[in-house]
């Protein structure tokens, strides 16, 4: 009987043995694979610093001068819309003049306006589609096609038949740009004059979100009524030569989202450490019953 005792229990040792390894052989590669997705979900995950540096070069000398652009003036064209400003002696004329400046068309505003006064535009004077700027005392001007300064001149030449040394101020009232996609801030922002450069556009929306595509920026610009689409990168140090350094009106820029938006953001991705949390529990709770 004891030969036999003996024997039944080798018999039952080798059956659990050869069920152990049986559940390891199988549990260690699905360990290993469950390791390498967690690693590749945290690697896909992340950003390198070299995809949100602005401006980066090899060129390590500490003062660089770059070559001297000098942005394009904008001209006067149909249907702007000016804030014409006239200061003289008389308190009644300036009044009259200044009427246009002072009352307020609410309905005109643009969300990137800051401040007390956001949500209120100054009436201004409309340039017609034949050039033409009507003003009181002076009558029509025609202000096609001219900067700021010379139609500041002619106004004023005009002006002067009826006030003694009239000073007159010329703004644009409908100058902006867009800025839409990832950045903190999308809007429509007022283009107060020529010098605004694209980086002081993207510092009024916040700047880009760390999921913003730094290297393919695109600028929508449209030039005697032709659209252009032109392509950016700010990761460059070349973006301060490009034609498309400083903003010009109607401009609209978009930054689309980078691959790591995307694998955020994509559902299978995010269940990756949750299913790999789970099938880790599982294991660690297997290994420690089979022992």
């Amino acid at each position: 009987m004891e030969p036999f005792k003996r024997m039944l229990y080798k018999t039952i040792n080798d059956s659990t043995t050869k069920m152990h390894l049986n559940i390891f052989s199988k549990v260690k590669p699905l360990a290993i694979l469950c390791y390498f997705f967690f690693i590749l979900a945290c690697f896909g995950s992340c950003v390198s610093p070299k995809q949100i540096v602005y401006f980066q070069s090899n060129d390590t000398t500490t003062i660089v001068k770059l070559p001297k652009i000098t942005p394009e003036i904008s001209r006067i064209q149909a249907n702007d819309i000016l804030s014409i400003t006239v200061g003289s002696l008389s308190t009644e004329s300036n009044e009259i003049l200044n009427f246009a400046n002072i009352n307020a068309l609410t309905t005109s505003s643009f969300p990137g306006q800051a401040g007390a006064n956001q949500g209120r535009q100054p009436l201004g004077y409309l340039v017609d589609i034949t050039g033409f700027v009507e003003l009181p005392f002076a009558g029509k001007i025609n202000v096609l096609n001219l900067t700021l300064e010379e139609a500041s001149q002619k106004i004023r030449n005009e002006i002067e038949k009826s006030l003694k040394n009239p000073a007159i101020n010329i703004r644009f009232l409908n100058h902006k740009f867009s800025i839409l996609g990832e950045v903190n801030h999308p809007a429509t922002y007022n283009l107060v004059n020529d010098q605004t450069t694209l980086p002081e556009a993207l510092a009024m929306a916040g700047d880009l979100t760390i999921y913003g595509e730094r290297s393919n920026v695109l600028i929508i610009r449209e030039k005697n009524g032709v659209r252009e689409l032109s392509r950016i990168n700010l990761l460059n140090r070349d973006v301060l030569n490009s034609p498309y350094y400083y903003i010009k009106n109607g401009d609209v820029i978009y930054i689309e989202p980078s691959k790591a938006k995307a694998t955020y953001t994509d559902r299978s991705i995010q269940l990756v450490p949750v299913i790999t949390s789970i099938t880790t529990t599982i294991l660690v709770l297997l290994n420690f019953i089979l022992k």
